[in-house]
This record gives structure tokens, sequence and C-alpha cells, in this order.
């Protein structure tokens, strides 16, 4: 597939297909199930302006932050290999209806979970290219780039809803200051909040400042939440599916994501999902579907890109695909 990021779809159904462990369904196969899944979603979800329940926080938010912004992403990806005009007229009445614009329609906003819309107003630019589709993002991604705050995004999730968004806009404009600031910023989660969010020596990511040690899982090890460090791992391929071959920072970013995965790999479940909390299976027990889909997402993208190992990795991909 072109974008495997379609995943954030195909994880919610397999439609009770029995596959062997060690095997991969058929292209053709897998294109059915994404569009079987999505047209559940839109039955379901008529309206792509409808506001989202927040139940933990007793809080109704606008349809165009973190929560539904994902579920584009996703949206978008399948268009570019399934280019069916329902998908593309739901994307835009989407981003219509908000007006191009972030939460709060505001060009200041300097919270990722609020601008990571912008990532799907960049690719139905790129379909279109209308000046206004790109008025409010290049607004807000300017203010970024001509402000000199670098700690912004101090939990992990940050980073894959606002990276892609500055790497997209280099990819656009030819404007280098795009990618130098993603960079700045990634580094300053990755080596300065909290002491440094990523552990290198366990090629991990912890979630934020509050879980870095001395913080413990119950069992003594360390904190390493599964769909945090899937959140950055998808960050890290929607990036290089932007960069060029001569981006001066492509190989940082690939070291980072070979490090990831073959950490992941080692902490894989028998059952082919990874826990909640990865490197203790009694906290939080159980299956944990998110990160376990952003890990295939990521691995099988370092496999069809040359970087990971198809020996190695395939089996664990299919193992965790089929669970």
């Amino acid at each position: 597939m072109k974008n495997l990021s379609c995943i954030f779809l195909t994880v919610l159904l397999f439609g009770g297909v029995v596959i062997a462990a060690d095997r991969l369904p058929q292209r053709e196969e897998t294109l059915k199930t994404l569009i079987r899944v999505n047209d559940k979603y839109l039955k379901n979800h008529p309206d792509p302006l409808q506001p989202i329940p927040y139940y933990s926080r007793k809080k109704v938010y606008d349809a165009n932050i973190w929560t539904r912004a994902v579920y584009f992403e996703g949206l978008m990806a399948l268009h570019s290999i399934y280019p069916d005009n329902r998908l593309l007229d739901y994307a835009t009445d989407w981003a219509e209806g908000f007006h191009w614009g972030m939460k709060g329609d505001v060009t200041t906003t300097r919270n990722a979970d609020n601008y990571c819309c912008a990532q799907t107003y960049i690719d139905l630019y790129r379909l279109c290219p209308e000046p206004k589709r790109l008025t409010k993002t290049k607004g807000t991604m300017n203010m970024l780039v001509n402000t000199p705050q670098t700690g912004d995004w101090t939990w992990i999730d940050a980073i894959q809803m606002g990276m892609p968004i500055l790497a997209k806009m280099t990819s656009e404009t030819g404007d280098r200051r795009y990618a130098d600031k993603a960079r700045k910023m990634y580094v300053t989660t990755r080596d300065s909040i909290g002491g440094g969010l990523f552990n290198s020596k366990e090629g991990l990511w912890w979630r934020d400042a509050d879980f870095v040690p001395p913080y413990k899982s119950p069992n003594g090890t360390n904190c390493y939440w599964s769909r945090g460090n899937g959140w950055v791992l998808a960050a890290l391929v929607r990036v290089l599916d932007e960069a060029q071959p001569d981006d001066p920072w492509r190989s940082a970013y690939e070291n980072d994501l070979k490090q990831m995965c073959e950490a992941l790999r080692k902490c894989q479940r028998e059952d082919g999902f990874w826990n909640v909390n990865l490197l203790d299976e009694s906290d939080y027990g159980g299956k944990e579907l998110t990160g376990t889909a952003l890990f295939v997402y990521g691995m099988a993208w370092g496999v069809r890109n040359g970087l990971l190992d198809r020996r190695t990795y395939l089996p664990v991909i299919a193992k965790a695909w089929n669970a």
C-alpha cells in the first residue's frame, strides 16, 4: 500500500477472517476490510462536524481537534489507494465546515492537539491547491517558526500531532525553516523535557515528565506507554515520507525509528499484541490495540523502505496484524 496509515481504520475490524499467524492477507482482502470499516464509521458519523464528547472530562469539543483529525489522516491514506469521491467529499466538508482552521479558529495556538487537523488540510490542498486551504495552516506554522520556543511538545503524543505538519510545509514550500523548527522541537522533547523523554538505553519513550525516573511501574521497571510510543513511531514515518534523500535530519530520524523497532520487537507479547505498559503486563493488563496498530504501521514502513530487515521483522508484523 502507498501509505500504511490506513491501519488507523483497519484496526477496528477484520471481518472474522481467519489467517495463519505467519501469513499476511492479500492486498485485495485488506482493501475490502478498509472499505468496510470506513463505511461503518461514515454510517455512524454522517456529520463530520459533530462535536466530540469527552466523557472523562465531562466536556464536548469541536471535531477538528486531534481525536477526529487522526481519523482523517487514515481517511486520506485510504483515499490515496481507493479514490472514492465519498471519502474526499467527507474530508472536504469537514475542512470547509471549520473554515480550514484550528481549534477556536485561531492561528496562535501552540498546542499540537489543536493543529493536528492541518495534516489533512495540506493533503487536501495537494489535491486542489486553493490558497484558502493553507492560509490558516501557514499562519499557525509561521507563528511557530518565528517564535523562539521549542518546548511545546511536553507529551510524546504531540510529536505525531504536530511534527508531520512542519515536514509537509517544507515539502510544499521548499522553505527549510519548517523542517528545522520541527527538528529543534523534536530534540527538545527527546533530550530535554523532563531530562529527556527518550531513553536511548532502552529505545523507548516516557509519556511525559510525570513518568520519568524515579517513577516506576508496579513491577519495578520503567513505565513506557504503548500508545504514546506508537504516536512517536507514526510521526517518524510521516516525517520520513516527506523528507528528501539528502535531508540533513533524515539519518537521525531513521536511527530513532530503528532503535525503537528493535526495542519493541523484543517486548511483543506471545499473542502478537503489546502491553499497555510495554514492560509490565500487570499494569492495566491485557491486550492493547492502538499501540499495536501503530507499531505494525511503523515496522511495515521500515521493512518496505529498507530500514528494517525483512526476515527479522516480517514475522513480528504478521503476528501482530493477525492478532
